[in-house]
């Protein structure tokens, strides 16, 4: 297998063009190529400056799990040193872990950070839904979000081999007439939920409007959970 290292965009384009499988740490294909036999052609994203970027409103597709730091939000660090062992996180990628896993532990974070993918395909970059991103698995050089002013991330205790653990992710950013907006995203299972509601009223009020949108599905234990960090990051924005 031919492992290509694209520097440049065009040159990431024309890796594409020729075949070449984009591959980030490969945690989540390494099994399946054994099994399945290896493509003749891999790329990988990690010396491309547009996909390696870590700043206050950017994190690179190619970055590792564990180069994620005080850079970035609270909700997006903490869900990343949540992910794996120490080994997985030094070698995990934020776009294996967005568009390649099915845990898609970072998603949930993304989501309420507003967040939009900058992606790439035969004709160039542009920027898409994070929704599209999920369901299309183009090649995703990164993300960008708007900074909140306060986060928050929830993971409940796993066991190895079992299902998904619940996730709650929470924040609340300022709106352009002077309001705060509260954004929650739950992985439930293999699912994930979100929505948004204006943060302006009580913390009652804004549970219930919460409740009206797709969150409000969940089973009753979940949305117990739910409550709980909404009413926290509320009493936290107000501090």
């Amino acid at each position: 297998m031919l492992l290509r290292l694209p520097t440049s965009l065009s040159e990431a384009r024309r890796c594409l063009a020729e075949g070449a499988v984009p591959v980030g740490g490969a945690t989540l294909v390494w099994a399946q190529w054994q099994r399945d036999g290896f493509p003749e052609q891999a790329m990988s994203l990690r010396r491309l400056p547009e996909a390696t970027v870590v700043d206050e409103e950017t994190l690179g597709a190619a970055v590792l799990l564990h180069q994620i730091d005080d850079r970035v939000p609270e909700v997006l660090r903490r869900a990343a040193a949540s992910i794996g062992t120490g080994a997985v996180r030094r070698t995990a990628t934020v776009g294996g872990n967005i568009v390649g896993s099915t845990l898609r532990c970072l998603l949930p974070p993304a989501l309420v950070l507003d967040a939009r993918a900058t992606v790439m395909d035969g004709d160039g970059t542009y920027e898409a839904e994070l929704a599209e991103v999920v369901a299309k698995r183009p090649l995703m050089l990164g993300i960008r979000w708007r900074r909140p002013l306060v986060s928050a991330y929830r993971k409940a205790p796993g066991d190895v081999g079992g299902p998904p653990p619940l996730v709650v992710a929470t924040a609340v950013h300022a709106e352009e007439d002077g309001g705060r907006r509260l954004f929650t995203a739950v992985r439930d299972g293999d699912e994930v939920v979100s929505g948004s509601v204006p943060a302006t009223a009580g913390p009652g009020r804004v549970l219930d409007a919460l409740e009206g949108t797709a969150l409000g599905g969940l089973p009753g234990e979940t949305l117990d959970v739910v409550r709980r960090e909404v009413t926290d990051i509320l009493g936290r924005a107000e501090g």
